[in-house]
């Protein structure tokens, strides 16, 4: 089996100070960082996905900014692949499938932000695309959100997510986890 890390959307517009900040991306970026250690000590695939805001009165991600660039948490190094894409999955109008599949790819492990958008939808495309998933439930951030006047909180639209996904979709488990599952 190979297994592919996929880094997704983990930007500078995410963290403090940035257009959208998000609860917690430092705390996710540094387990995203232990993973792509690994892979990189391993040589197994790694993948980031970049998002580059396309759509008119777009507010963050914009083209051309250091918000839109990948944190230096988790820079590409030579080599590693860059998918940029425009929608929350990272498989629509892409070449991340073609990318998965001639690496030889049927694994993935999936870190990043958003959870209630970008990393939810991709991780369910690529199961739908045949991929085992694994998400690494601390190596992602969200943010609040709201509803009807409802107000629902980081922490809890994480773990809705998370547990929507879990067992269906992927297996959710702490980077740890996943980093002794790896080996």
């Amino acid at each position: 089996m190979t297994t592919a890390l996929l880094l997704i959307d983990i930007q500078n517009d995410y963290f403090p100070g940035g257009r959208m900040a998000l609860v917690g991306p430092d705390a996710a970026a540094h387990q995203a960082a232990a993973l792509l250690a690994h892979f990189r000590a391993t040589r197994q695939p790694v993948v980031h996905v970049r998002h580059v805001a396309d759509r008119p009165g777009a507010t963050f991600f914009l083209p051309d900014t250091d918000g839109a660039l990948i944190h230096r948490s988790v820079e590409p190094a030579p080599g590693e692949v860059v998918i940029v894409k425009h929608h929350p999955n990272a498989f629509l109008h892409t070449t991340l499938d073609a990318i998965l599949a001639s690496m030889g790819v049927n694994a993935v492990v999936v870190a990043g932000m958003m959870t209630h958008m970008c990393v939810d939808s991709t991780t369910r495309a690529a199961s739908e695309h045949g991929l085992d998933c694994v998400v690494a439930a601390d190596a992602c951030a969200t943010r609040d959100q709201s509803f009807d006047g409802v107000r629902v909180s980081a922490d809890l639209v994480h773990a809705a997510f998370l547990a929507a996904l879990h067992g269906t979709f992927a297996t959710v488990e702490p980077t740890s986890h996943v980093l002794e599952r790896l080996g």
